[in-house]
């Protein structure tokens, strides 16, 4: 007999995934679905469309709605930075789709706090209370982007082996392939497994890869590179306004979440 799902059990959760993967695809603009264009992405996208219906039959709690949301909020051509993460948060109403991003209505993830404790190192004059939504860094060409875009619920890294590699790759390359100016911020191991897919493919535009440890309590002060004190945030845009490009404002909080 089918587990009943928890999102069908309690309706205060509203970020649950629940419709198949290729209407997600199919709801992307034009310009991004040309990410998805070649057979072995196509092939990558079928199995883990299987392999979700699968789990959401069995029962499974998956996060969060729109998988895609960061692709949502920045067209390719106006990517500046990249942002990599792990996977989704996964706890209900937590993920939204945005790599370390989380609604304001929730309590600060200790990643997020780390971020916002190293903003106010970086900028000590300017820096002022930060909302947790990111989307804000989205708008300005901030692609903040999970190496897995599903997770179950208190189940962490419970898809990281389940075909997102595939799409996240294709994603980046995609990005890759636009001639504007952009900054990889990997942060951790799982971010910086991308590097060897940035330094395979030969940009069509400059490219800066910085990096550190992730901004999880777990590792941002340790060596070898802790993430508090990195500098990342103003290096980016330092070398993006050489580039002649905007950069992001990192501490814009008129953007609703």
């Amino acid at each position: 007999m089918k587990k009943a799902a928890l999102n069908d059990i309690d309706s205060s959760v509203q970020n649950a995934f629940q419709e198949s993967l290729a209407g997600h695809v199919d709801a992307l603009p034009a310009s991004w679905q040309r990410a998805f264009a070649g057979d072995d992405v196509q092939s990558a996208l079928q199995s883990l469309d299987v392999f979700l219906a699968r789990r959401l039959a069995e029962g499974a709690l998956i996060f969060p709605m729109r998988p895609f949301r960061a692709l949502l909020e920045v067209a390719p051509e106006n990517v500046q930075v990249v942002v990599i993460g792990q996977d989704p948060y996964h706890g209900p109403n937590q993920a939204q789709g945005l790599a370390f991003s989380v609604p304001n209505t929730c309590r600060t993830p200790p990643s997020l706090r780390n971020m916002f404790a190293e903003l106010a190192r970086e900028f000590p004059d300017t820096f002022v209370p930060q909302h947790n939504s990111l989307v804000r860094w989205a708008r300005q060409g901030a692609l903040m982007l999970n190496t897995s875009l599903t997770v179950e619920a208190h189940q962490p890294a419970s898809h990281a082996r389940c075909g997102w590699q595939a799409i996240t790759d294709a994603i980046l390359l995609h990005v890759l392939r636009q001639p504007r100016p952009k900054v990889f911020l990997l942060w951790g191991a799982h971010a910086q497994a991308k590097e060897a897919l940035v330094k395979a493919h030969t940009p069509q535009g400059p490219v800066l890869v910085l990096k550190a440890n992730h901004p999880s309590p777990l590792s941002a002060t340790r060596p070898p590179v802790p993430f508090m004190g990195c500098g990342h945030f103003a290096a980016a845009n330092d070398w993006l306004r050489q580039q002649g490009q905007t950069g992001i404002d990192w501490l814009d909080n008129r953007v609703p979440a």
